[in-house]
């Protein structure tokens, strides 16, 4: 066995090079090896490096446009030639396949795509001649220093979402990655350095909730984003809105397909299974509840079990359709759902247990279906995060409407019909912040903005997308005079009303 590599946070351009008082170990899940010995950062360490951060925002924030940009498309390019390398580390500590990794990656380099625009993105507004010879303009300005905070489930992709538009709009970044699958934002730190961006702009962070709380506590961190489960996320927007942060925490989620009985069935078989067991289920987009209308049910049913019999399940290195879970606990949790599910009464049509002893000596679960599933039982209440997709049964639209709007997520959700007004009306009535119509994941792209609703988002700005820029950016009225020289440098008068 080999000796796990050191993985340390990057104060500026460099390793940091203290000793860490605690560490923590990084697996890869498809064997169950130690790979990693990740140093986790006390509040002290969180405040050396805020230091520097808060150090370099000065400059930072007055660095133009142009070479803004400049960096951006250096780092956008850097990201694009180092995609396999960063594909490779994911896939090595989080679990899901490779493709899925690359795939990963370039949803986030869509974003970094839009914040190449950012001097159109940054224009403020401009009235000439409010009052006489009074005119008003608004620009807008970074906050400083601004925290990340992201998860382990997407260790790139997430990432990409802040860090390019804080630092495009002028602000230092300081980024706590999952203790997880940390290597990824280590890599993508590299390519910032390697682009031209000054040192100390962009820094890393590893560690735990003591990193995390040293974050939203620091009086230098004037912002915090998050992305994670519903509790975590309730706890970050609270402490850090209590010592006077902004604060945009998106949640967890249950989130919903809605089947009609004009539906194509075959759209929404492949739909079901891609979105239920893409990367072991393990994405906030994933559909983890189908809403089957009773008369096309079984037929839906039996085309999903047919194409989930066909996964391949294994390491994602490997020619897997799907790669394990991303820690033994958490495989432990996922399994102890599947376990209540049945004791629940719901009908195991797949079960994923079987099998998945055989894979290996990683954190394995094969994809795992349940039909009859009813409202009140924890598979259908909980989210899971796992390849468990739970078939319940309705009568009608409204009825599976109601379904989706009484539950406490709103993340995401999509209908499959072929019925253009029933889909107009679910975009309107159903209270989710992504919709997706006949598409399996309603992912928006770069320069629209993520985000759900009710307990999938605490604070009112979403992820990328004019939002992103507004939520790294205080914006400043100006109302400005000028005397007028052909009148001798004479006051003109700012009458009331005028």
């Amino acid at each position: 066995m080999s000796t796990p590599t050191r993985i340390t946070h990057l104060v500026g351009h460099s390793p940091w090079e203290g000793e860490a008082e605690r560490t923590s170990e990084v697996f890869n899940p498809a064997t169950g090896e130690v790979t990693g010995a990740l140093d986790l950062a006390s509040s002290e360490t969180v405040g050396e490096v805020v230091a520097v951060a808060k150090a370099a925002a000065k400059e930072w924030g007055t660095v133009s446009l142009a070479r803004r940009v400049r960096i951006l498309f250096a780092f956008r390019q850097l990201l694009e030639e180092r995609k396999d390398e960063i594909a490779l580390a994911i896939t090595a500590e989080h679990g899901k396949t490779y493709d899925d990794a690359k795939a990963e990656i370039s949803r986030g380099q869509e974003v970094v795509e839009f914040a190449c625009g950012i001097p159109h993105l940054l224009k403020g507004g401009f009235s000439e001649n409010v009052s006489t010879s009074i005119d008003a303009y608004s620009i807008l300005q970074p906050l400083g220093v601004v925290g990340v905070i992201s998860p382990f489930n997407f260790p790139a992709m997430v990432p990409l979402w802040f860090v390019p538009m804080a630092i495009a709009t002028g602000n230092t970044v300081v980024i706590k990655p999952s203790e997880k699958d940390p290597t990824a934002v280590n890599l993508i730190a590299d390519l910032w350095r390697e682009a031209g961006l000054p040192d100390g702009v962009m820094n890393v962070v590893h560690g735990d909730k003591e990193a995390v709380d040293a974050l939203l506590d620091h009086p230098d961190v004037k912002a915090i984003s998050f992305v994670g489960s519903t509790p975590v996320a309730r706890h970050v927007y609270e402490r850090g809105v209590a010592n006077g942060k902004r604060v945009q925490a998106l949640g967890g989620a249950k989130n919903h397909m809605l089947v009609l009985p004009d539906a194509d069935l075959d759209l929404a078989a492949d739909a079901a299974v891609s979105a239920g067991y893409g990367a072991a289920g393990e994405r906030c987009m994933a559909i983890s509840v189908v809403l089957a209308t009773e008369s096309i049910a079984d037929e839906l049913v039996t085309r999903i079990v047919e194409r989930t019999r066909t996964l391949r399940t294994g390491d994602g290195m490997g020619e897997s359709d799907m790669g394990p879970l991303v820690t033994r606990a958490h495989l432990d949790k996922v399994t102890g759902y599947v376990e209540q599910g049945v004791a629940s009464g719901a009908e195991l049509v797949v079960d994923g247990r079987e099998g998945a002893g055989d894979l290996g000596p990683g954190y394995f679960l094969q994809p795992t279906l349940f039909d009859k599933v009813t409202p009140d039982m924890s598979i259908y209440t909980d989210e899971i995060f796992g390849p468990v997709l739970c078939i319940v049964r309705i009568d009608s639209y409204d009825e599976g409407l109601q379904l989706i709007n009484d539950n406490p997520y709103g993340n995401g959700t999509t209908i499959f019909t072929n019925d253009g007004g029933a889909a107009r009306r679910f975009q309107h009535e159903v209270e989710v912040g992504m919709v997706g119509i006949n598409v399996p994941i309603p992912t928006p792209m770069a320069y629209y903005s993520f985000g759900g609703w009710k307990n999938s988002l605490f604070g009112d700005t979403h992820a990328h997308g004019i939002e992103g820029v507004h939520f790294f950016t205080r914006t400043k009225a100006v109302t400005q005079r000028w005397l007028d020289p052909s009148h001798g440098g004479l006051n003109l008068g700012f009458p009331e009303n005028d």
